[in-house]
């Protein structure tokens, strides 16, 4: 099928373009016209499961995802992994709550228009390239840091703590020099955005932090209502 993508994330009143994907969490495929005019949707668009701070991304949206239902509110989380390489993992890290697709081809990213920021020695223009001095002058604050730490240091610090194994899937989708920009989407019932959270958003500052649960809470008992 035909997706049509943007160069911009999408923003609330913007409708969701439909897209199919292979099933994680099943055998089959996932569309996401298989959720509207049935229910709203928040969907995760997230980097591999190589990426340390998207992997903690998915548990997360695995425990909202109980509450989220009880407002009528169906979840999805996609990951960048080759879908044989993420049913591995999730056998070992299961997620029995959350719905799940794999996207290697970042169709879901684009059609959303999150884009692929490039690393440059100095130059800056966000989301689409940042220099290595803004990036080291980033912080990365989560409780199972030893301190604050940049993204590339905390992510190699988490990847340890986590004796993640990187395979040939792995290397596959991940991005030499680039990283691909993730966020949350708030659809509702007819498939358009009521809100959303983005590391592409407020200049840098949202890379690598989780969305607060209470901000989408709230959006989502709008959007249930």
């Amino acid at each position: 099928m035909t997706v049509h993508y943007v160069d911009r994330p999408l923003r609330p009143g913007d409708r969701a373009p439909n897209f199919v994907l292979d099933a994680i969490s099943s055998e089959g495929k996932i569309a996401l016209d298989d959720f509207r005019g049935r229910s709203p949707l928040l969907i995760g668009l997230f980097r591999g499961l190589h990426c340390p701070f998207c992997r903690r991304y998915v548990a997360a949206m695995a425990q909202l995802t109980p509450t989220l239902r009880e407002k009528g509110i169906e979840s999805l989380a996609v990951v960048n992994t080759p879908v044989e390489r993420a049913r591995l993992y999730f056998r070992y890290q299961p997620i029995p709550e959350l719905l799940a697709a794999s996207d290697p081809e970042r169709v879901s990213n684009r059609a959303f228009g999150l884009p692929i920021l490039e690393f440059t020695q100095d130059e800056t223009d966000w989301p689409h390239k940042v220099g290595m001095d803004v990036v080291t002058a980033m912080r990365v604050d989560r409780p199972e840091l030893p301190e604050p730490m940049n993204p590339p240091a905390a992510g190699d610090f988490l990847n340890e703590k986590d004796r993640y194994e990187f395979t040939s899937a792995d290397q596959q989708v991940s991005l030499s020099g680039h990283m691909q920009l993730v966020g949350h989407f708030l659809l509702d019932r007819d498939g358009v955005v009521r809100w959303s959270f983005t590391e592409a958003d407020d200049q840098g500052r949202n890379v690598c932090r989780p969305l607060s649960p209470e901000e989408l809470m709230s959006a989502a008992s709008q959007v249930a209502q």
